[in-house]
């Protein structure tokens, strides 16, 4: 036996500097960064697998915070070793936040590289252990075997779980109740419609919109906007074009241009890749590797050629293989596929819809863009309730500088959401006419007797209750404002107590008002300026609050003042103007007297001191 060195420590230094221990700081930062991959990784190593005892007592304490649900970031790692007194065993702050560094997209593989390392020590361990025992001075021939069925159960172990027992491994995996509170919710992506690490799909007959939807899903998360006005988590995108991938760069432009931005962060593969074949592996990895937030499969049947859709079988495997890409990605995997000539499910075998995790239906009436109502309907939440119904409409997108062979230009469509868009307002109603008084400018401060006056000028017919619910309309809508703005309102008019200060401060007229911006159903021309005076006695509209109609003889209480009204002022119309002004001019309607062009565009008709009891100007002694 002389052939044999016996070992000391001095020998057993490591020929290969620390290198060697950077795939366990790999598999420790990665599992920082990414918890989801702990289970993946324990399944892999053991911890007494990390050759470093202060990455052993990492590792713990990472399984620990997955465990429970908590953060696993460097500094919740340190908080937790420092309430134990271990942080400085572990090498300390400065060298949990180097291990961040230490980040790879593939976990396992380190993972799997520092198990390799584990069992070759473990190899060399039993080798020198048997030398030892062969050269011990008391040494018998096989005593040395013992440490052989011990390493050869270590392995049979290993390769069994946690325990020599299948069994034994399963049962550690049985939740209790209170366990059930670490496991992860799911976390919405598109609103309550898709959620990450979920198999979903979208369904429809052919030719009812289901790309151009699923489109829209896309940019939206791509870029982070808001679905119509539904919340979003931004992230990638992987667009998998395995039918009509060359209609889909004009859908993507028109997209782009009716959002006024790129598509950003939504990636596209012109081509099918067959679920059922070694390729789909190789999909697989490299979204592993580029680990996207949404994957959409565009079809579900030029994915699956071969396949018989019929057979809950060979569907079956078909759905397997989509599970195996979200299991690997944690993405929402996002399948089209068309409806049967009948009925609204799912072409092909129902075992399918019992995998998914939501399952939206789509289909459109109409016979052209301008009349077409597209409805998303979910059929399907495995965890949520499933909502109403969306509907959307078209709208026609021009692409810029592109042109058919006979010169018209090339055009697509885009969605629309019909409940963002706001209610139609019918004619008659008192919102209706608060719109119109909106639209008008006409100030907040006006009552019904005035609005009144104001709707007969214009040939508005109303009944009083009608305009006095469009007055409280108005007033209630301007106090929400200035309660959500915390500011007041800026109209002059806004309120009967405002200061001259504020009587000064600009108001649009409305001659300002865009013929655009009325009412297309308005009887007369609202461009012009406000009501010239309708004629009456001075005041009497003031007097008789209740009358919502022109002063006439005669009537009773809230038909027409019991007093006749006073004559109609001179005509300022045509040349018989009688007092030799000009026609144009506004006129006091208490006074008669000459009103600044300024004050009048503002909308008012009176001076500021007139006083309608008296008809009495401010300069008359």
């Amino acid at each position: 036996m002389e052939i044999v060195r016996h070992m000391n420590p001095r020998d057993e230094a490591d020929p290969h500097g620390p290198e060697h221990l950077d795939a366990e700081r790999y598999v420790l930062g990665g599992c920082m960064h990414d918890p989801r991959k702990i289970p993946e990784v324990a399944a892999i190593l053991d911890r007494s697998d990390f050759q470093q005892p202060a990455h052993e007592l990492i590792w713990d304490t990472l399984c620990a915070l997955h465990k429970n649900g908590e953060p696993t970031s460097p500094a919740a790692v340190f908080l937790t070793l420092d309430k134990q007194k271990a942080a400085a065993r572990a090498g300390g702050a400065a060298y949990l936040t180097r291990l961040a560094d230490y980040y790879s997209g593939d976990i396992p593989y380190y993972a799997a590289a520092v198990r390799e390392a584990a069992d070759l020590r473990a190899e060399a361990d039993l080798g020198r252990r048997i030398v030892q025992q062969a050269t011990a001075p008391d040494a018998e021939p096989g005593g040395a075997v013992t440490f052989i069925d011990a390493y050869l159960q270590r392995q049979k172990e290993r390769a069994a779980g946690r325990s020599g027992d299948p069994a034994d491994a399963l049962l550690a995996e049985l939740l209790d109740a209170s366990s059930l509170d670490n496991m992860p919710t799911l976390e919405p992506l598109v609103g309550d419609l898709l959620h990450l690490d979920s198999l979903a799909r979208v369904i429809g007959p052919s030719g009812h919109m289901k790309s151009f939807m699923v489109i829209d899903f896309a940019g939206h998360v791509g870029t982070g906007m808001k679905w119509h006005g539904h919340y979003v988590r931004q992230g990638t995108v992987v667009y998998l074009v395995a039918e009509g991938a060359r209609g889909i760069r004009k859908r993507v432009r028109a997209w782009e241009k009716h959002h006024g931005l790129k598509m950003t962060d939504v990636l596209f593969l012109p081509r099918p890749v067959q679920a059922m074949s070694d390729e789909w592996d190789t999909l697989i990895e490299a979204m592993r590797r580029l680990e996207p937030t949404m994957i959409v499969v565009d079809t579900q049947a030029r994915v699956s050629v071969g396949v018989e859709e019929n057979s809950a079988k060979e569907l079956g495997l078909v759905i397997d293989r989509m599970e195996q890409l979200r299991s690997a990605t944690a993405a929402c995997v996002l399948l089209i596929h068309h409806t049967g000539h009948v009925g609204d499910h799912g072409r092909g075998s129902s075992s399918a819809k019992g995998a998914l995790q939501s399952e939206l239906h789509v289909s459109k009436k109409g016979d052209n863009a301008a009349n077409i109502v597209v409805t998303l309907k979910v059929g399907k939440q495995k965890d949520d309730e499933e909502g109403g119904d969306l509907q959307f409409g078209l709208k026609v997108v021009t692409l810029d500088n592109e042109y058919k062979a006979d010169g018209r230009p090339v055009t697509s469509v885009v969605l629309e959401s019909l409940d963002m868009r706001p209610a139609v307002e019918i004619k008659g109603t008192p919102e209706w006419l608060a719109g119109v008084l909106d639209k008008a400018a006409i100030p907040l401060k006006w009552g019904s007797p005035r609005v009144s006056k104001w709707c007969v000028e214009y040939g508005i017919q109303m009944r009083k209750d009608k305009i006095e619910e469009a007055v409280r309309i108005r007033k209630r809508r301007d106090s929400f404002d200035e309660a959500q703005t915390g500011t007041g309102d800026d109209n002059p008019g806004a309120h009967s107590g405002a200061s001259q200060s504020d009587q000064d401060a600009p108001t649009p007229s409305l001659s300002d008002c865009s013929r655009n911006a009325l009412p297309p159903n308005l009887p007369r021309d609202l461009e012009a300026q406000l009501p010239h005076d309708l004629g009456g006695r001075s005041g009497e509209f003031e007097q008789n609050p209740t009358s919502n109609i022109p002063p006439t003889p005669g009537g009773g209480r809230g038909e027409a003042p019991t007093t006749p009204p006073s004559p109609r002022p001179p005509s300022r119309e045509g040349g018989g103007g009688g007092d030799g002004r000009d026609n144009n001019t506004p006129r006091c309607t208490i006074c008669n007297r000459t009103l600044s062009p300024d004050w009048a565009a503002r909308g008012y008709d009176t001076h500021l001191g007139c006083d309608p009891a008296t008809g009495s100007h401010p300069d008359v002694a």
